[in-house]
């Protein structure tokens, strides 16, 4: 490996070689610090922890089935509802501690503007857990 001298001579150009020599020597330092400090890193103080038992609080909240047909007929878990019941049924629903889950059933053919004001209307109710249930065996059968 040539180095250029101080002196101006024939070949005044930058040198265009890497020098890894210092990042070598910082390998190998980082390579004896792991080595040293691995060992203290599994060291542990035995020690006789307190036995507890716990039961999970699983405190599913409960879920509303709401379908809806492609006429605009609404069923709330399986009944027929007209809508001032259901939104009386929706403001109920969203008073209860935890809020209740809406499951929505929704007709392919349901025009989408039924769909949004329904949404809109459990959302201002206080239901904002909102799921669509859809029918897996009919994706399949395409």
């Amino acid at each position: 490996m040539a180095f250029g001298s101080f002196a101006a001579g024939r070949n005044a150009a930058p040198v265009a070689e890497i020098n890894v020599i210092p990042l070598v020597d910082i390998m190998l330092v980082l390579l004896v610090i792991f080595i040293v400090t691995a060992p203290l890193l599994t060291h542990a103080v035995k020690i006789d922890l307190p036995q507890a038992a716990n039961v999970p609080n699983d405190s599913k909240a409960a879920s509303i089935e709401l379908a809806l047909d492609a006429e605009g007929r609404m069923f709330w878990d399986g009944e027929p509802i007209d809508r001032s019941r259901l939104l009386e049924r929706f403001a109920s629903a969203g008073q209860r501690e935890p809020a209740p889950e809406l499951h929505l059933r929704v007709d392919r053919a349901t025009r989408y503007e039924t769909l949004a004001e329904l949404m809109s209307e459990a959302g201002r109710s206080g239901l904002t857990k909102v799921g669509f249930v859809t029918d897996p065996s009919s994706q399949a059968a395409r």
